[in-house]
């Protein structure tokens, strides 16, 4: 479980400063992970190299949206083909997970490119400031974008259908104005227990030229604990598994993703795996998104904009995570979203969704 967290700003002041950099650190005893935000204040520049000094014993193990390697205490993250460039004032995020052993104090001389980053680590704020859009209808270009404040109806209608993939039961789908995250209008799903009780409301909005990366956003509210037996709630056919589905749901009491054509999970379902994962409260509007390459396994998840150890993989195996998830090595390649309730044994439910985006590029909370 995590035991603490800590955003660290690297101030942007002096004449040799070319970058400000946000280190956001989540630790637990033994491990942490790291979400990092570069901004470039110098020129212009086509790719970038950030480095610092590890003040301990930490130990790089895996990264996403960065190449990143380690000799002693000295850290290099280099930039993707796709996220190298970056104008003045613009800026780039990847996050890393790590281990330590006897201490994790707070990374220094952080520089992009050879140029300091303006000395160490200030006391973080109380209250980080905001960094994310807000939820609605600020979803940039995203190709889906909806608080459903155009349904006129109870039942779904206009962008969104209700459907019951493989067989229906007594689950149900409706448009609510009682319970919303914004506006006056969310969907509800009535989810009920038993394969054969599949409740799902789907975009009509094609989602197979989203990408390299998919990034989406929702903000979820439902009622019961996840239970031990496996259920799901957001799917997403994959054309890479023949139209089956990549799936989010939970087991073991926990968030998992599961792929439907080898049943696979992310994390793996040990004592282990499951500790990395988090439950989903109840009774109160959260924010999940999801960022799926297309182009190589890539997987990530943040649950209230908490990167959730657990549910991330990018193609090096990471014992008790993600084993299992990484026999398969096609790409994903979604095509559609659907949010509902699938059980595949015990479990009712009811939940609701809102302020839903999908699209290119990072979409905050």
């Amino acid at each position: 479980m995590l035991s603490a967290s800590a955003l660290i700003v690297l101030p942007a002041s002096g004449a040799d400063t070319g970058c400000r950099v946000d280190y956001s650190v989540n630790k637990w005893s033994g491990g942490y992970t790291a979400q990092i935000k570069v901004t470039n204040l110098g020129p212009a520049v086509d790719s970038w190299r950030l480095t610092w000094t590890y003040a301990g014993d930490q130990q790089v193990t895996s990264a996403w949206n960065s190449a990143v390697t380690q000799t002693g205490r000295s850290v290099v993250a280099a930039s993707l083909g796709w996220n190298g460039a970056l104008s003045t004032g613009g800026s780039a995020e990847f996050g890393l997970q790590g281990t330590w052993r006897s201490a994790d104090p707070d990374p220094s001389d952080f520089a992009l490119n050879g140029m300091s980053c303006g000395g160490d680590a200030t006391t973080p704020p109380t209250t980080p400031p905001p960094t994310t859009p807000p939820p609605g209808a600020d979803c940039g270009s995203a190709a889906l974008c909806s608080d459903f404040e155009d349904q006129t109806g109870t039942a779904p209608s206009g962008d969104w259908r209700f459907t019951a993939p493989d067989c229906q039961g007594t689950g149900t789908a409706a448009v609510d104005t009682a319970v919303a995250h914004s506006g006056s209008r969310s969907l509800r799903v009535d989810g009920r227990a038993g394969y054969c009780n599949h409740a799902f409301v789907a975009a009509t909005a094609d989602l197979s030229a989203v990408g390299p990366v998919m990034y989406v956003r929702m903000w979820v509210r439902h009622t019961t604990e996840l239970p031990a037996a496996h259920v799901t709630f957001v799917s997403f056919p994959d054309s890479s598994q023949s139209g089956r589905s990549l799936r989010v749901g939970g087991q073991n009491g926990a968030l998992q993703w599961n792929r439907e054509s080898d049943d696979a999970t992310l994390p793996a379902q040990s004592p282990a795996g499951v500790a990395l994962s988090r439950p989903l409260p109840t009774d109160r509007w959260q924010c999940l998104r999801f960022a799926i390459d297309t182009t190589a396994p890539g997987l990530d998840t943040w649950l209230d904009d908490e990167q959730v150890p657990g549910l991330h993989a990018d193609g090096v195996p990471t014992q008790d995570v993600d084993q299992q998830w990484l026999v398969r090595t096609t790409p994903p390649r979604p095509t559609a979203l659907r949010f509902g309730w699938e059980s595949y044994g015990t479990g009712d439910d009811t939940l609701w969704f809102d302020d839903v985006a999908v699209g290119s590029g990072p979409i905050g909370c």
